[in-house]
């Protein structure tokens, strides 16, 4: 199976593969466990999504981790109750960058970014 990415199949992610140098993120603290990154992840109460958070305040599929090169960014996808960085509120079909210690919440679950 390929491993498709927004750089390869759209033009936003062309861009935010331009903007996308930093600090370089590995994984996801959630309910205390390490959980590695990979190229594409959601997030939300569906069983199919990479994690699942069983949260009456999460969406079916609330956000997506979009890895592009060695840079992960965020974008929510039209949640109902809207996906926060750092305590602030994400805008919709936005990608956002993630960096080392940022703290994403979903619901009223947080998963730390390291």
């Amino acid at each position: 199976m390929q491993d498709t990415t927004i750089v390869t199949s759209s033009p936003v992610g062309q861009h935010l593969e331009k903007i996308g140098d930093g600090a370089q993120v590995s994984y996801l603290m959630f309910n205390k466990k390490k959980i590695n990154l990979v190229a594409k992840m959601s997030i939300g109460r569906s069983p199919e999504c990479s994690i699942v958070i069983d949260n009456k305040l999460v969406s079916r599929v609330h956000a997506v981790v979009q890895k592009i090169r060695d840079v992960y960014f965020i974008k929510d996808e039209n949640s109902t109750n809207g996906t926060f960085l750092n305590g602030k509120r994400i805008p919709n079909d936005k990608y956002v960058k993630l960096n080392p210690g940022d703290k994403i919440t979903v619901g009223t679950v947080n998963l730390v970014i390291s």
